[in-house]
């Protein structure tokens, strides 16, 4: 009974949409890595985006003022990602702070010796447990390119980490799937990576995925939605798993 009251709601959000014709078909425009979704998929992305906005709030830093078609070009990448799962991946949190351009923010670290510093990182993006998805925009807004790096789909994968807890590069499986295959084959990985970047051997894949699991996670998860060819080319066991665990063949899609 709740499950159908739950559907027969979000189906009334999603057919009061003012979102017009034109205005998707500027977004899916500006997003070159969606061209190779069916129309099925499409329309189920835009349901899915009409629902994540209408769940999300979207507040600009530093003045500035986040248009709905902004929002869209954010939301479209945010959710292809689980084209496949469900909206509630992203529960728990409601915000999406927007800057306009890289970002500095101070933080307080205490070091080994129990000294107090402070420091700032330059950032073009954040995800934080419980908390907010912060975003440059001027990265955000040419992310659709396929180059192999995406900084929505990014931090979107850190808040699917988090869905048990700190962002560790395991998130949460599918029925369907070994905890051991996972296991097996990101520590593999992110080993060949470290060894990769340590020793200053070219890669396809973003050194910053070798600091930690987590970004391993996350960096993969860029190039598995926008170059499928190279995780498979060189990880081929990680395609699996990204394979089974976003329930999306990026890399039939592409060819």
């Amino acid at each position: 009974m709740f499950k159908f009251i739950h559907d027969w709601l979000e189906q009334r959000v999603i057919e009061r949409s003012l979102i017009t014709e034109q205005q998707w078909q500027v977004a899916f425009l500006a997003l070159p890595l969606l061209k190779g979704l069916s129309v099925t998929e499409k329309q189920r992305l835009k349901e899915l985006v009409i629902l994540f906005i209408e769940r999300k709030t979207f507040e600009g830093a530093h003045d500035l003022v986040v248009t709905l078609p902004m929002a869209l070009i954010i939301s479209l990448q945010a959710c292809l990602p689980i084209l496949e799962l469900n909206l509630n991946a992203y529960d728990g949190w409601s915000s999406i702070i927007v800057y306009p351009a890289g970002f500095s923010p101070e933080r307080k670290v205490v070091d080994e010796y129990g000294v107090t510093h402070f420091e700032k990182k330059n950032l073009a993006g954040e995800s934080w447990l419980n908390g907010p998805v912060v975003l440059a925009w001027d990265e955000a807004e040419h992310g659709g390119v396929i180059d192999g790096s995406n900084l929505v789909i990014h931090e979107f994968a850190h808040k699917l980490d988090m869905e048990n807890g700190v962002a560790n590069g395991f998130p949460v499986l599918h029925k369907n799937m070994r905890t051991n295959d996972w296991v097996e084959a990101f520590s593999n990985g992110f080993d060949v990576l470290q060894s990769r970047c340590q020793a200053g051997k070219s890669t396809n894949i973003d050194c910053y995925g070798a600091s930690s699991p987590a970004e391993f996670f996350a960096v993969l998860s860029e190039v598995f939605f926008e170059r499928p060819s190279i995780i498979n080319k060189h990880y081929p066991a990680i395609y699996e798993q990204l394979n089974r665990y976003y329930r999306q063949d990026t890399l039939v899609r592409f060819s």
